[in-house]
């Protein structure tokens, strides 16, 4: 089972809809096992794909994986470990932090032969919880949106991931930036050039050679609402859309060795 973090310090970046259809994308085409855990308190995440009724919702909660020993969950292909109010409680409990780690990694080893591709979806503060994840994960992917605030995250993100690679988890790899809700503007577009020139090693580059982006579409906010893969809805913003996403969501695939 390979173990994808996603990942950023600020909030508001569309991270929910990539981990939502990027799920759906690994189930529904590529026909793997998935298991999804929403370790962000807002719990979007669960409540998108529960909508959705193609996974099974779990009855053990996010909080638990990292306070408590857990070592089975329900059947079934797609899973979703849902979110919990009690996540926003652990990081007030800093003698147990190694413990929450040694938790999740317990828990991720007990799943390695049941499901193929894990996805955490994390809170955007620089807590325990990313913490614990980016400790026990496989790949990091981080989307980001085009503005300054994007900018200031990018050092952050990547100075916290360097000092997990060289002291927690020298395995871990970076699968890179990903732009997402890109306005059609000069300023994003200007932001993007400058982004891609200062930081090109850490975006995805694309089998055509292109920097990867998601533009703003309103078909993925319907997508989401409805809880369903946005190549599904008849429409043609939709499938405008998915034009855009599906060859990210290869690159992703393929980079995390779960397609050829």
């Amino acid at each position: 089972m390979k173990t994808l973090v996603l990942a950023n310090q600020k909030g508001g970046v569309g991270k929910t809809a990539i981990a939502c259809q990027l799920g759906y994308f690994l189930v529904e085409m590529l026909k793997k096992r998935v298991l999804i855990i929403d370790l962000d308190h807002q719990g979007n995440t669960s409540k998108n794909i529960g909508t959705s009724k193609l996974a099974t919702i779990s009855s053990i909660t996010a909080n638990q994986l990292l306070t408590e020993p857990v070592t089975t969950i329900e059947g079934g292909t797609f899973v979703v470990i849902p979110s919990h109010g009690d996540l926003l409680k652990l990081e007030r409990r800093e003698e147990d932090h190694n413990q929450f780690a040694n938790n999740l990694r317990l828990f991720l080893n007990e799943m390695d032969d049941r499901f193929d591709v894990a996805i955490i979806d994390t809170n955007p503060n620089p807590d325990i919880r990313v913490l614990a994840s980016l400790v026990v994960g496989d790949f990091v992917l981080s989307p980001i949106q085009l503005n300054q605030e994007a900018v200031d995250g990018i050092a952050a993100l990547r100075a916290q991931v360097l000092k997990i690679q060289s002291t927690l988890n020298k395995d871990l790899r970076f699968i890179g930036l990903l732009p997402n809700l890109v306005e059609p503007t000069p300023f994003q577009r200007a932001n993007f050039d400058q982004l891609c020139t200062a930081f090109a090693s850490l975006f995805i580059r694309l089998e055509d050679g292109r920097m990867a982006a998601i533009p703003s579409r309103t078909a993925v906010a319907e997508a989401q609402a409805m809880g369903a893969p946005i190549w599904t809805l008849q429409k043609t913003s939709s499938r405008e859309a998915w034009l855009h996403l599906k060859p990210i969501f290869q690159k992703v695939a393929h980079t995390m060795g779960v397609m050829e």
